[in-house]
């Protein structure tokens, strides 16, 4: 299993709206970057649902239901998890050492990255999930 983080701007689409919804189509991506990203997640995979905009937060976690597809676009199925329990602000991860050589801190356009085990379990400790 893999673990990613997918950024949105909230007032798009919010994670309080994937909890409504109870399952979203991700897609729409541009960033060569990031759609070669997206085209590896897999069922099952944990993702960090990311604010922009504004807020510059993790704000919760989403799984993915099924392996992505590349058809007219890359596209992958997610459904939420859960709410953490304090937003992770994107001021929090730069000030952070473990944190600070992620993409989160070094490339700010790039709206679909991979996250490691410790960056995962680090954001929890920060958000006290």
């Amino acid at each position: 299993m893999a673990r990613w983080l997918f950024k949105e701007e909230p007032t798009n689409y919010s994670f309080d709206r994937l909890v409504e919804d109870k399952q979203a189509l991700w897609n729409g991506i541009a960033n060569p970057v990031a759609l070669k990203n997206l085209r590896q997640v897999k069922a099952g995979d944990e993702i960090f649902f990311y604010h922009t905009g504004k807020e510059k937060a993790i704000v919760g976690i989403m799984r993915a239901t099924a392996d992505a597809v590349d058809g007219d676009e890359v596209s992958v199925k997610v459904e939420p998890v859960s709410r953490l329990k304090q937003p992770v602000t994107l001021a929090v991860v730069k000030a952070e050492p473990d944190l600070k050589d992620w993409e989160l801190a070094r490339l700010p356009r790039l709206s679909i990255m991979p996250v490691t085990a410790n960056q995962w379990k680090r954001v929890l400790a920060l958000s006290k999930a």
